[in-house]
């Protein structure tokens, strides 16, 4: 059912005054100077362009008022412009409402309605109303199909797509720089790389949105190597990049964790003056989070002149992500004081605060707080609350957490308990869950992993055995742990007990010295943490070379005295390796900073950020 334009509108009409002379001028015009009737419109069409610009939804709505009152209404540039209002406006049903209304529909109305439901996140109704324009014997132009092509890309209907590309070329449509730059956008936001990759190729002429689409199309695929490739590639033939596709090219190097490169980045965006931008500013509190230095991410949000809600929640999840809860909680009154509206990302970003640092009431407390503002909690809001309450031993309540969901738990809802009930020793609960796990089909191999290592901490190794064989026969194989440091500017990775890198005898030898030095100091092996059935001495060793340690040892063999050693690791970091580290820091002196697939730790002085709750 169509949204009606506000009665208040028409009644304006009879009871406002008018809200400048311009307005007073449009009341008067056709009874006492119908020879200036186009003079009227004209200027009524200026001061509509310039309410659009302001989004002045309330003077929109008064003129829109004297214009309905002054019979303007049936001029259709007026009629598109006042689509277009509140398209700006983000009121697109009362667009609609205007173009039903309009008697005489022109192509460029057919093109501001279609636009104003893209633009606005209603995808499909502006393929709807592309297909009635067809319908209506309406040709498509070079506005129309950009729109319909986003439309596509937002529904990920890579089939709609192709047809709106063939019926482009059809009607000659399909070398226009404009409508090619949107269909190889759309096709990379739909997966479809391959054809994106094959128009662009064949592009006469490409420009920022060409070349931004396949930037974020392969960032998207995972292939950063690629993306980075394009980016630098445009920069050598001279594009003027815009804010999009910087966003694009920081998320990849975050995703990389290559924090040199992402300052580059960003000090061509400080040149450039995109650093102002509430996405890139985004993307760069994300970058300067990921790699480790949370001090940056606060110098970016600070400086951002306008912040928006994805700026509010960057900060925030890098103060969960770095043991900052309190800061987080502040951002979030903070925000909200500023007239921005949270929803469930930064309640999500509160929650993981909450859980790293054990706050269970706290935790409650926004999880409540959330759904009492009317924002419904998805499963990873749910998600989280089972691991706060998981990890601080809290099993049965979680599980009720779980019973009373208002929709289907997750993987990652069965794995939040299942996590705790390993953390806790509960193997029947952690059994109870990894077959929940089970039911739902497709299963990642962290599971089976999770489970063997919840009854390899019981001592149950038949059990252990049995869940890695389950494993093995789904097919799948457990994610190796590697630990990777950027240095020289290239990224060095590390696997446990990995002798491949050039300088691997110095590695060894620095491990074997600090060992020494770390026994002095009163560290002793935990071997508990080594899920296998072997003796004491190969547990130790098995240990001592896990792939954050090589890394370390690397960092501290390459990096200058005084400079962090910044480790990132894909899997979670275990216990013994927390241990050793915090020893690490000590003997050396120096500050090391571990980010693990959960959170990060910053070790110092022998003490870890994460206060040994993680």
């Amino acid at each position: 059912m169509l949204l009606q334009i506000p009665t208040t509108i028409f009644s304006l009409a009879s009871k406002t005054p008018p809200i400048n002379p311009l307005c007073n001028l449009l009341t008067k015009t056709l009874e006492t100077q119908p020879s200036t009737f186009e003079q009227t419109y004209r200027n009524a069409c200026n001061l509509l362009v310039s309410l659009t610009q302001s989004r002045s939804l309330i003077k929109g709505q008064k003129l829109h008022a004297q214009i309905i009152k002054s019979r303007l209404d049936i001029v259709p540039l007026l009629s598109n412009q006042l689509i277009n209002f509140y398209s700006k406006c983000q009121l697109p049903h009362d667009s609609r409402k205007i173009f039903d209304d309009n008697p005489r529909q022109s192509p460029t109305s057919w093109s501001s309605i279609i636009s104003t439901f893209a633009q606005n996140e209603l995808p499909q109704f502006s393929l709807e109303f592309f297909r009635r324009m067809l319908e209506y014997g309406v040709r498509p132009d070079d506005h129309i199909f950009p729109s319909a092509a986003k439309s596509c890309a937002i529904l990920s209907r890579l089939d709609v797509g192709q047809s709106v590309h063939c019926l482009a070329v059809k009607t000659g449509y399909g070398v226009d720089l404009f409508v090619g730059s949107s269909l190889v956008d759309m096709y990379a936001k739909c997966g479809g790389i391959i054809w994106a990759r094959q128009m662009f190729d064949e592009m006469p002429d490409k420009n920022v949105v060409s070349w931004t689409g396949m930037i974020n199309g392969y960032a998207q695929l995972g292939d950063n190597e690629e993306s980075l490739r394009l980016f630098k590639q445009a920069l050598v033939e001279h594009l003027d990049v815009n804010d999009f596709t910087f966003t694009s090219v920081i998320r990849v190097c975050a995703t990389l964790t290559l924090l040199e490169l992402g300052r580059q980045i960003h000090g061509l965006c400080l040149k450039t003056s995109f650093d102002s931008s509430s996405f890139v500013g985004s993307s760069l509190i994300s970058l300067y989070s990921k790699c480790g230095v949370v001090e940056g991410a606060y110098m970016v949000f600070d400086e951002l002149p306008v912040k928006n809600l994805g700026a509010w929640n960057s900060m925030m999840m890098a103060c969960a992500q770095h043991s900052q809860v309190q800061k987080a909680f502040e951002l979030l009154s903070e925000m909200e004081r500023s007239g921005i509206r949270p929803n469930f990302i930064s309640f999500l970003c509160v929650l993981l605060g909450c859980s790293h640092a054990g706050m269970v009431e706290k935790g409650q407390f926004y999880f409540n707080m959330m759904k009492k503002r009317g924002i419904e909690p998805g499963t990873q809001n749910y998600a989280c609350l089972v691991d706060l309450l998981s990890r601080a031993g809290k099993l049965k309540e979680a599980l009720s957490v779980i019973e009373e969901m208002s929709m289907e738990p997750t993987e990652s809802v069965w794995g939040a308990l299942l996590t705790g009930s390993r953390i806790h020793g509960d193997t029947e609960m952690a059994a109870f869950a990894a077959d929940k796990v089970f039911n739902l089909g497709t299963v990642s191999p962290g599971m089976h992993v999770q489970l063997s290592n919840a009854y390899a901490s019981a001592g149950k190794w038949l059990e252990a055995a049995e869940a890695r064989k389950m494993l093995r026969d789904r097919g799948t194989k457990k994610e190796t742990g590697l630990s990777w440091m950027e240095e020289g500017g290239r990224s060095h990775t590390f696997a446990a007990g990995d002798r491949s890198h050039v300088r691997s005898a110095d590695i060894y030898q620095k491990l074997e010295e600090l060992g020494e030095e770390m026994e002095k100091a009163g560290y002793v092996p935990d071997t508990s943490f080594v899920f296998k059935e072997v003796d004491s001495e190969e547990k130790k060793q098995t240990i001592g070379y896990h792939s954050e340690r090589l890394a370390i040892a690397f960092g501290l063999i390459t990096l200058p005295p005084g400079r962090p050693i910044r480790i990132m690791k894909n899997l979670r970091v275990c216990g013994d390796c927390h241990t050793a580290i915090k020893f690490m820091s000590k003997c050396t002196g120096r500050t090391i900073i571990v980010r693990d697939n959960n959170r990060f730790h910053t070790f110092k002085d022998g003490v870890c950020s994460c206060g040994n709750y993680w």
